[in-house]
């Protein structure tokens, strides 16, 4: 067995945070290594700088035991893993590799002959090699496995995460957990390091290729399910058909499980994912395409039937100037019941309406203490607050909308909340 006695995670956000918790929780010592000295701060503080449940007490509790530590630069460890953005560029869809070389640039000085470096950041085909190739430019000392296979000195392989926010704490221990080594050695002492607290079954792939193309393909897998409500949804509204109706009834097909319509999709997995397949492939990811392309158009969708609702309030009312309209919208973050704004198609029509709307604003999104300086003009008010607004946007189905009431006015359900 190898003495995983030390371990430094290089990204301390939604999955780096809870991933350094659990090793924490397991009695390692942890260096959380973050670029942002407030994250830092926090953490060393006993505190958590995002919204997950049950990783609050992990934390506090890691800190307060001398399990954890966070820092700006990264220490010499037994293994590094790597959990870092890997966001697209918004003009031309291509991935952004930036952050994953600025992190291996900086275990690059620390790394030692034994090592095992873990890449667990979400990356397009052929990632992985590149990161070999980048710490051999840094390390001409040492050896990787590119070029010496078994023989080399450090160890290399690709290990995605494949959780839910909001159950992160639970499936990073319950989820198999897929491991793409550089060499078969590589790939069993990654195996060795997460069956530390993975209760699923570490599988390991036959290549880092195959582990990275096996993450890509579940999120594309899902994000083409999505779009296929999402289109219906516009489908029905075209024929005048209620959706929740409809998939309700093809659901009762015992082979036809539709998912959910929704605002559209968001998050740094689903929404971004799918491109770097079509990136890799452009030629021949044609429905994958597609599906992004409806995904992405469906918040178009929701700000043209606004657009709608505030003509049909200024023709049907008279009286009413369009800085008298207020709007009420429901839900800001990319999913229900956490706080992550990223990518979020929500979030993205507030503020399209927000520039677009003189009149009064008010959001409801109980997962944040603040608005974004992007909803500036904004009142962030509870769910509980009386909803007097002219038109009602429902973008995010958080537990705690379940049960208000529906709203007069013009209502914008893309979640089914106020179907009955």
């Amino acid at each position: 067995m190898t003495d995983f006695s030390k371990i430094s995670i290089v990204g301390l956000g939604y999955i780096g945070l809870p991933t350094a918790a659990m090793f924490a929780s397991r009695g390692i010592e942890i260096v959380g290594v973050d670029i942002n000295p407030d994250v830092v701060a926090t953490i060393n503080s006993g505190g958590i700088h995002i919204i997950e449940p049950d990783l609050d007490a992990v934390v506090y509790k890691s800190v307060n035991d001398g399990k954890l530590r966070a820092t700006l630069t990264p220490e010499a460890s037994q293994a590094f893993l790597i959990a870092v953005p890997t966001p697209i560029s918004h003009d031309t869809l291509d991935p952004n590799l930036d952050y994953i070389q600025a992190a291996t640039n900086s275990i690059a000085p620390v790394i030692e002959r034994g090592n095992l470096v873990v890449l667990e950041s979400t990356v397009p085909v052929g990632t992985t090699e590149k990161l070999c190739r980048w710490l051999s430019v840094k390390r001409p000392d040492l050896t990787f496995p590119d070029t010496h296979g078994e023989a080399s000195d450090i160890r290399i392989a690709h290990c995605p995460e494949r959780v839910l926010p909001g159950r992160v704490m639970q499936e990073l221990i319950e989820n198999d957990r897929l491991i793409g080594g550089m060499t078969e050695r590589c790939a069993n002492l990654a195996k060795e390091l997460y069956s530390i607290f993975v209760r699923g079954e570490c599988v390991i792939a036959s290549s880092p290729r195959t582990a990275e193309l096996a993450k890509l393909t579940e999120n594309s897998f899902r994000d083409v399910n999505i779009a296929f409500a999402n289109e219906l949804s516009i489908i029905c509204d075209e024929l005048n058909v209620n959706v929740w109706e409809l998939i309700s009834l093809a659901n009762r097909h015992p082979r036809v499980n539709i998912l959910q319509p929704g605002a559209g999709v968001g998050g740094h997995c689903i929404a971004i994912d799918p491109w770097f397949i079509v990136a890799s492939s452009p030629n021949t990811s044609n429905l994958i395409r597609t599906a992004r392309n409806v995904n992405d158009g469906k918040p178009k969708w929701v700000l043209q039937k606004f657009r709608e609702a505030v003509q049909s309030c200024l023709a049907t009312e008279k009286t009413i100037e369009t800085e008298k309209i207020t709007v009420a919208i429901y839900g800001l973050s990319f999913k229900p019941d956490i706080d992550d704004l990223r990518e979020s198609p929500a979030l993205a029509i507030a503020e399209t309406i927000h520039s677009e709307h003189s009149g009064p604003i008010m959001i409801y999104e109980p997962n944040l203490s603040s608005l974004p300086s992007t909803l500036s003009n904004a009142k962030l008010v509870s769910a509980d607050t009386n909803n007097r607004a002219n038109i009602s946007l429902m973008l995010v189905d958080h537990s705690t909308f379940q049960n208000l009431p529906k709203p007069a006015g013009y209502l914008i359900d893309t979640k089914g909340i106020w179907k009955q």
